[in-house]
């Protein structure tokens, strides 16, 4: 019984550990100068996860690097560009993935941090990969219209684990992305 506790909390460690978020590519829209750019600049510069940020005027687009070890948080980001007076249009994050399997509407933790990947066929994730954030206040209502078609889980609606997602998530008020590849 103990070997099997102990297989058991190695694969749960597991299962948390097996990838990171290493930096986020971030599209903003209502940038009109690069006074504009600055202010987002700044403001992003300013989460004590990130390590740099680097403007790109003509897309209107950062790349957020992040800090080693730390946790990163989509609605921090979201909150400071939405406080410099603009708004999310997309946000992507580069992941190191090693052996992670994903499959349409399911929950994977990263960090510590819950996903739900939508629209995905089953794969498993290796080395790096781009994971796009589909959740409200991250995409357009259309877009975000799209991916509640892949899922019947209330957590889409709602941002957070619920009633649908309490097993897999560590309380009923814990915060769920909703990703796709």
């Amino acid at each position: 019984m103990k070997n099997i506790l102990t297989i058991v909390l190695l694969l749960i460690m597991s299962a948390t550990t097996n990838a990171q978020l290493k930096k986020a590519t971030l599209q903003a829209s209502g940038l009109t100068c690069s006074l504009c750019a600055k202010s987002i600049n700044k403001a992003l510069a300013s989460l004590d996860f990130v390590d740099k940020v680097e403007a790109d005027i003509k897309s209107s687009s950062f790349i957020i690097s992040f800090k080693e070890g730390a946790e990163a948080d989509a609605d921090l980001i979201r909150k400071k560009v939405e406080g410099a007076g603009f708004s999310v249009a997309k946000l992507q994050f580069t992941c190191n993935f090693s052996n992670v399997t994903v499959k349409n509407d399911t929950h994977i933790k990263i960090g510590k941090k819950t996903y739900h990947f939508l629209n995905v066929k089953e794969q498993i994730l290796n080395g790096e990969q781009t994971i796009t954030l589909v959740d409200k206040n991250f995409v357009s209502a259309k877009e975000y219209k799209k991916y509640s078609n892949f899922t019947k889980m209330e957590c889409y609606k709602t941002g957070m684990a619920g009633n649908c997602c309490s097993k897999e998530a560590s309380d009923a008020h814990a915060r769920i992305y909703h990703v796709t590849l």
